[in-house]
């Protein structure tokens, strides 16, 4: 088989690239919507945790969807469907645009969930498969920060435009923005030279998926994934009410803007993903989720600049801990990775659906102080199990070693 692409490698950089731009595309057209919560409840009178659904619409179809999109990718390859995913879900943006009640627009999202699938699964199997073992945290990481970047531009983005020209006008520019990066990857990345066409059957797919849910070491990354990402979630989907209101009375430009802190993420991807490879990713995981700890209690200040440095300091260690942990399922798992990618996933968009939502029966209960305990609650959990269980169910790990 083709040796694993290097950094010293034209194909890896050129890869990478394409994969930053697939990320930077999928979570912008996944994350616009959440500087415009405030924004549906307005103008659709509905309450804060109804409108949040906008959001979970999406990722719950996301999480369920990549059974599928993983699933099919072993027989379809890589390369097309992640091109033919960035396509159709910037089309179902530019169609979200024109909803005119919100049933409609969570019809719309749901689907666009579905269409998103095809992306994330597949792109950690491509780099799993086609990057060398020494190389993989780093290009994971660069993967993850593209996420970020696209997760921060689509908010800031949309929350500028939307001041000035309306949320329309927003949701259009992003969807513009999602064909150019989906032509984009068309161009530039790389065919796969490593993958292995599987055969498709059912039985095969429920195996492959059983051997990674018995694996001793992985399931407990697949609740680290529920954790933070859901943790992260929350506190985001809310922050935006929580800045809108009195005494803080931020516009949606100023709200957006507070994005920017997304940068912070696409720096931590690539830091932490490469100390990984150099020191141990259970290290570096519990690490991270300390530093994703302290940023949210420090959003419980009560000055803007606060809030935003708390915010910064867990963009950081939320990315950190997500480039690691996904990085550590794609060496974990020596065989059907889509799928070890998928259950990854599925318990990522999860956690954001879940624990989204629960984020705002909290913040209406008790406050912005609702929301962050909830989150500091599970990464206390998630904490626990890098801390302790990953030692007691993984062999000792050397530097660029894997949970085996």
């Amino acid at each position: 088989m083709t040796e694993g692409m290097r950094l010293s490698s034209p194909r890896y950089w050129l890869a990478s690239f394409a994969l930053l731009l697939a990320g930077f595309a999928t979570f912008a057209g996944l994350y616009d919507v959440q500087p415009l919560l405030p924004v549906f409840a307005h103008e659709f009178a509905i309450a804060p945790a109804t409108a949040s659904l906008a959001l979970s619409a999406s990722t719950v179809a996301l999480a369920v969807a990549l059974f599928a999109a993983g699933s099919i990718s072993e027989s379809l390859g890589r390369k097309l469907p992640i091109v033919g995913s960035l396509v159709i879900s910037a089309a179902i943006t530019f169609a979200c645009a024109w909803v005119t009640n919100f049933p409609m627009l969570l019809a719309l999202r749901l689907l666009e969930g579905i269409a998103i699938s095809g992306v994330p699964a597949i792109a950690m199997a491509y780099i799993s498969e086609e990057v060398a073992p020494e190389a993989l945290g780093f290009s994971m990481g660069l993967y993850v920060s593209g996420t970020a970047l696209g997760g921060m531009s689509g908010r800031f983005l949309v929350g500028y435009i939307s001041d000035a020209h309306g949320w329309r006008v927003a949701l259009m520019a992003v969807a513009v923005l999602g064909i150019a990066c989906a032509l984009a990857v068309g161009a530039l990345m790389p065919n796969s030279r490593r993958f292995v066409r599987q055969p498709q059957s059912l039985r095969g797919h429920v195996a492959a998926y059983a051997a990674h849910v018995s694996d001793p070491g992985l399931p407990w990354l697949y609740v680290t994934s529920f954790i933070i990402m859901g943790a992260f979630v929350a506190i985001y989907n809310y922050l935006g009410f929580r800045l809108a209101a009195a005494p803080f009375g931020l516009d949606q430009t100023q709200i957006g803007a507070i994005f920017i802190v997304y940068l912070v993420g696409v720096a931590a991807s690539a830091i932490m993903g490469r100390l990984a490879d150099r020191y141990g990713r259970r290290n570096v995981l519990w690490i991270s989720e300390a530093i994703f700890a302290a940023g949210a209690f420090v959003t419980l200040a009560g000055n803007v600049p606060m809030i935003v440095a708390g915010m910064a300091i867990l963009t950081f260690g939320f990315f950190g801990a997500h480039s690691v942990a996904s990085s550590w399922v794609g060496r974990r798992a020596t065989s059907n990775r889509a799928h070890a990618t998928a259950l990854y996933l599925f318990a990522y968009y999860l956690g954001s659906s879940v624990v989204g939502s629960l984020g705002g029966v909290a913040f209406g209960a008790f406050g912005w102080p609702g929301t962050v305990g909830t989150a500091l609650a599970l990464l206390a959990v998630a904490l626990t199990i890098a801390i302790v269980v990953l030692r007691v169910v993984a062999p000792a790990e050397p530097p660029a070693a894997s949970l085996g």
